[in-house]
């Protein structure tokens, strides 16, 4: 029988599993996403010392491995995909079911659905991937799987909804703007652990801003601000 792998082999081919599996997708769910919450929750879990490393990063590696966005809205797809890998490299049971538990748990379910982690690792987890969903970075990956859906930007006849419901959520299809009313503008409130908080204050403030160029400009009320001839 092989010797068992080092924390440090695990975690190297593991995150070699997940880049080679999500490089270019173009949903916004990519590596690079999965990167910097990656890196993130790395960062978060040294402010919390009831976060075991090894859990946190496998979680943070995982968390998109099979996303029920991608995969009919079945929840348990995420789950399989991760224990199966897991398996794979003879990680210790234990690990493996506090890493399903987070995947389990992470995902936004609607503005009206209570989305608590159970863990330190899976609030670390959490917070750096709703970190990921605000500031520049949050307005770009929302207009991108916007895009790959075949969403429209916007549409004011069509009003934000306050789901409450995990299945009302899924069957969502409206325009993106509304999701910043639905989901993005409320993360900062939903945190966790202080990093988190205080790193999300710049990056609420900037989607705050974003609203409110873009209602301006599709409002055209910068045009009373030309210059016309005498």
């Amino acid at each position: 029988m092989p010797a068992a792998l080092s924390t440090e082999q695990i975690i190297s081919r593991t995150a070699d599993f997940v880049r080679d599996k999500f490089l270019g997708e173009g949903s916004g769910h990519d590596w690079e996403h999965i990167r910097r919450v990656w890196h993130t929750s790395r960062a978060l879990a040294a402010t919390l010392p009831a976060a075991d490393p090894l859990v946190t990063e496998l979680a943070a590696l995982l968390h998109d491995v099979a996303d029920w966005k991608f995969h009919a809205g079945d929840e348990e797809a995420g789950p399989r995909a991760a224990r199966t890998w897991l398996l794979g490299l003879r990680v210790d049971e234990a690990i493996i079911r506090r890493v399903e538990t987070i995947i389990r748990e992470i995902s936004f379910k609607g503005l009206g659905v209570p989305t608590p982690m159970s863990t330190p690792e899976g609030e670390v987890v959490q917070d750096a991937d709703r970190l990921d969903a605000i500031g520049a970075i949050g307005v770009a990956r929302a207009f991108a799987y916007g895009g790959h859906k075949g969403r429209p930007l916007h549409d004011p006849a069509i009003a934000p909804v306050v789901h409450d419901s995990f299945e009302s959520y899924k069957k969502n299809t409206a325009p993106t703007l509304n999701h910043f009313y639905e989901k993005l503008l409320h993360l900062r409130e939903r945190l966790h652990t202080p990093a988190a908080r205080q790193l999300a204050q710049e990056r609420h403030q900037f989607l705050e801003t974003f609203l409110t160029q873009f209602l301006r400009e599709w409002e055209g009320a910068d045009l009373a601000e030309l210059n016309t001839p005498a």
